[in-house]
């Protein structure tokens, strides 16, 4: 695990202190450390969108890689601080599911309660983990720290779990939710184009329809450039999964959706 990134994954926004401090505390411990800004505006205390911005980017670093997830609204309470292997990569984060889409994709190898007073700071606040408790654990893992050292292994099975992303078929109709907007606007929904079998002809694209808030779009495009200036439309994302978006516009705040919302398709 030497020299291994270490990944940033939080709901702290940048307008205040916390990231920097948390890496300031990791560049005490671990000064050679690579880190890695992944993502610090989920939005508040949403943690299913950080376990799907996690799912996301995962596949994209390399072995070995250290994330640190804190999306915490019972930061101070009793839930507990993990750190768990999958995937030859190390997830630090809350056990209160944020882990939950990566732990369903690839299982857990090991996992242990954050609890060993050597490495983490010497006094623990009760509303900022990530920097005394996950920050230092990761730099430490950085530096060569074995990850049984950090903790007592628990059992993987009492990992807290959030319910799977909606991908329903029923009456004919496949059921999903947003579960992430993104700084354009866009929708990213948990319509999966492989499961919904969303092939790459016209013929077949054009059949589709997507309805979601108030609109309702037919045929699944390519790429935005498919739809007039202003006009919705939907099409396969990056990371295999259906999106909707307002070519040069904002589809989240011309529909009202949120995240959460349904997502309905369906062939004609």
């Amino acid at each position: 695990m030497v020299n291994s990134p270490i990944v940033l994954l939080t709901d702290y926004g940048l307008q205040d202190t916390y990231v920097g401090v948390l890496k300031g505390v990791i560049a005490r411990i671990a000064p050679q450390a690579s880190v890695i800004d992944l993502l610090h505006h989920i939005r508040p205390q949403q943690v299913r969108q950080g376990a799907y911005a996690l799912w996301a980017a995962e596949p994209y670093f390399p072995d070995g890689s250290i994330f640190v997830a804190v999306v915490d609204p019972g930061v101070g309470t009793e839930r507990r601080a993990v750190a768990v292997e999958s995937n030859r990569k190390y997830f630090l984060a809350p056990d209160n599911g944020l882990l939950s889409f990566v732990i369903e994709r690839y299982g857990v190898d090991r996992a242990v309660v954050l609890e060993n007073p050597a490495y983490r700071l010497s006094e623990v606040s009760s509303t900022f983990h990530g920097r005394d408790i996950f920050a230092p654990a990761a730099a430490y893992l950085a530096q060569g720290v074995h990850l049984e050292q950090l903790g007592m292994p628990i059992d993987p099975r009492s990992l807290q779990r959030l319910p799977a992303p909606r991908c329903d078929y029923q009456d004919g109709v496949w059921l999903g939710e947003v579960l992430h907007i993104d700084r354009f606007g866009n929708l990213i929904t948990s319509l999966s184009a492989e499961r919904l079998q969303i092939g790459a002809l016209p013929q077949e694209r054009v059949r589709w329809r997507i309805a979601v808030g108030n609109a309702m779009i037919v045929g699944m495009s390519r790429t935005f450039a498919d739809v007039a200036d202003g006009e919705f439309c939907a099409y396969v994302g990056s990371d295999g999964l259906v999106e909707i978006a307002r070519r040069n516009g904002n589809a989240a705040i011309a529909l009202q959706v949120n995240l959460g919302e349904v997502v309905r398709a369906w062939k004609v």
